[in-house]
C-alpha cells in the first residue's frame, strides 16, 4: 500500500528525462539532461550508448531525490524514448560493437533506393505498414551486420544483441537479463508483421537479419523484468514500455477510434487511433502497432504522419537568421503582422515527411515582396507548422473513412496561443491542449500502472484528462481555403529540388 508513485523514463534524441507520477497523473519529482548527437558524416547522425544509458540513471536518480523517494515508494516504472535508433551489442560482455545510429541517420539512402528498385515497396508496405527509408531500424541494423567485421557471423550465432532504445535500456536496467521489446517499437524497425505482432520471416530474408539477432516482442503493458543496475530501484518492476509517440498517444487517453494527437516538437507527430485493424494507407502515411495491453489484448493499431521540421522552424529563425533572441519570442513578433502578407516558408530543410515523402525537397519562402517584414517571416514560419499538420490529418481522414471531432495537442510549440487558435481555423475542428503536458511520459507511466494494477483500466485514466484551454475555429472558412491553395502551391514549388 506504501508503493503511491509510479517513475517515467523518458529518453529522447537530445536530452533523457525522467518523472515521477501520483494516481491522479501529477508530477512529484522530475530531472531532464542534455547529451550530445555526433554528425561524423554528411547524413550521419549517431549517440554514444553510454550517453543514453548513463542520462537515463542520472534522471532516474536526480527525480528520485527530489521527493525523497526509494524503492518502496515506486509501484512500477515506465519506459518510452526515441524510436528506430539502432544499437548492436555483444551479448556476453554488454558492450556495444558501434555508436548508435540515430532516427535521422540517412546513411542507408542508398540501400533502400535500390529495394525500391526491386519492386520491393508494395511488400514491405503491405506487411509492415511502413515505407522503404533510411528512417527506420531495420536498413540501419543490415548496415551495422554488415560493415562490422565478423558481425553477421556472430549475430547467427547469438553472440550479438540488437534493439532500439528502449531495449538497450531494459537490458541495462536488469543488468542483461532481459533481451526483449514492446510491439509498438518493433512496429518501428520494419521488420515486424503488423498483423501478427510477430517479426516477419520474409522481410528477415529480404534484409538478410538472422532472427537470433533480434530481441522478444511482449506487450506494452505487462511484467518486462525487475531494476536491478540502480540500487536504488532494485527490484522495482518495469511494466509499461511503448515509443514515444505511441506512449504521447495513450498519454492523451486517446483510447478509441477517431481520436488523435499531434506532438509539437522539433517535428510533429500526428497519430490517429484506428482501433483492432490496420488501415491501410492510400496518402503514405504510416500504419502503426499503437499498443497491446497484457498478454491477451488486442493488438491495436494507429495511422502516424510525421512533419520533419516543426517547431524547428523557429529555432532556424532564432539561429540561422537571428530574427528572434529566444524562440519563446516568436509570438509576439508574428503578432506585428495582421496576416501573412502572401509570404510562405516550407520548411522541407531535410525533405518532406508525410504525406509526401519527397527526401529531395528543400526549404524554399515565396510571396517576398518589398513590403514583406521579419513579422512576416515569423507569421509564414509559425503558420507553416500548422499547414503541415493540417495536412496530415486531412489524408489521416480519408485513409480511415470518419471525420475528426477534436485533436488533442502537446510538446513544447503547443504553448503557443496564435499557433493553436490557426490550426483550429484550418482544421475547422476544436483543438484541445491538456493541463498536463507531459502526455509522452504520462503515456509511459499509464503503461507501467496499468501492468500492476495501479490504475484499474482504461476509463480510470481517461477520467483523469482534462483540458487546459479549448481552441474553437473563429476564421472563416473561404478565407481558410485560400490560404491552403497557396500553401499548396508553394510546397509544390519545393519538391525534388535536390
Amino acid at each position: 500500500m506504501g508503493r503511491k508513485f509510479i517513475l517515467a523514463l523518458d529518453q529522447g534524441t537530445t536530452s533523457s528525462r525522467a518523472l515521477v507520477f501520483d494516481r491522479r497523473g501529477r508530477v512529484h519529482g522530475a530531472a531532464r539532461q542534455e547529451f550530445p548527437q555526433y554528425f561524423p558524416r554528411p547524413g550521419w547522425v549517431e549517440h554514444d550508448p553510454a550517453d543514453l544509458w548513463e542520462s537515463t540513471r542520472l534522471t532516474a536518480l536526480a527525480a528520485l531525490a527530489q521527493g525523497n523517494f526509494t524503492a518502496r515508494d515506486i509501484a512500477a516504472v515506465g519506459l518510452t524514448n526515441q524510436r528506430e535508433t539502432t544499437l548492436l551489442w555483444d551479448r556476453r560482455t554488454g558492450r556495444p560493437l558501434a555508436p548508435a545510429i540515430v532516427w535521422q541517420d540517412r546513411r542507408t539512402a542508398a540501400h533502400c533506393a535500390r529495394l525500391k528498385r526491386r519492386g520491393l515497396e508494395p511488400l514491405v508496405r503491405t506487411r509492415t505498414g511502413l515505407v522503404l527509408d533510411p528512417y527506420f531500424s531495420g536498413t540501419k541494423l543490415a548496415w551495422l551486420l554488415d560493415h562490422i567485421p565478423g558481425a553477421r557471423h556472430r549475430a547467427r550465432r547469438g553472440e550479438l544483441a540488437f534493439g532500439t532504445v528502449d531495449t538497450w535500456l531494459l537490458w541495462k536496467l536488469t543488468r542483461g537479463k532481459v533481451h526483449a521489446t514492446d510491439v509498438s517499437n518493433a512496429s518501428r524497425t520494419l521488420l515486424l508483421n503488423l498483423r501478427t505482432g510477430e517479426w516477419d520471416e520474409e522481410i528477415l530474408r529480404l534484409l538478410k537479419i538472422p532472427r537470433e539477432v533480434l530481441p522478444r516482442v511482449l506487450p506494452s503493458s505487462g511484467l518486462f523484468g525487475h531494476i536491478e543496475s540502480i540500487a536504488a530501484l532494485r527490484g522495482v518492476p518495469i511494466t509499461g514500455i511503448a515509443g514515444d509517440q505511441q506512449a504521447a498517444l495513450f498519454g492523451q487517453a486517446c483510447f478509441r477510434p477517431g481520436l488523435a494527437k499531434n506532438t509539437y516538437g522539433t517535428g510533429c507527430f500526428l497519430l490517429l487511433h484506428t482501433g483492432r485493424r490496420p488501415v491501410k494507407s492510400r496518402h503514405q502515411l504510416l500504419t502503426t502497432i499503437a499498443w497491446k495491453l497484457g498478454k491477451d489484448g488486442p493488438l491495436e493499431y494507429a495511422l502516424e504522419g510525421s512533419v520533419f521540421v516543426g517547431g524547428a522552424v523557429v529555432q532556424w529563425l532564432r539561429d540561422g537568421l537571428g530574427l528572434i533572441a529566444q524562440s519563446s519570442e516568436v509570438e509576439a513578433l508574428a503578432a506585428r503582422a495582421p496576416d501573412n502578407g502572401g509570404v510562405y516558408l516550407v520548411p522541407a530543410f531535410t525533405g518532406l515527411g508525410s504525406p509526401h515523402w519527397d527526401p529531395a525537397a528543400r526549404g524554399a519562402i515565396v510571396g517576398l515582396t518589398r513590403g514583406s517584414t521579419a513579422a512576416h517571416l515569423a507569421r509564414a514560419a509559425l503558420e507553416s507548422i500548422a499547414y503541415q499538420s493540417a495536412d496530415l490529418l486531412r489524408a489521416m481522414q480519408a485513409d480511415a473513412g470518419f471525420r475528426l471531432r477534436e485533436l488533442r495537442v502537446d510538446g513544447g510549440a503547443s504553448v503557443n496561443n496564435a499557433l493553436m487558435q490557426f490550426q483550429s481555423d484550418l482544421l475547422r475542428v476544436p483543438t484541445l491542449r491538456p493541463k498536463t503536458v507531459e502526455t509522452t511520459a504520462l503515456g509511459a507511466a499509464y503503461l507501467a500502472g496499468l501492468g500492476v494494477g495501479f490504475w484499474k483500466n482504461q476509463a480510470e485514466i481517461a477520467a483523469l484528462w482534462a483540458v487546459d484551454r479549448t481552441f474553437k475555429p473563429k476564421a472563416g472558412r473561404a478565407a481558410m481555403l485560400r490560404l491552403q491553395h497557396d500553401w499548396h502551391r508553394a510546397v509544390e514549388r519545393t519538391k525534388g529540388w535536390a
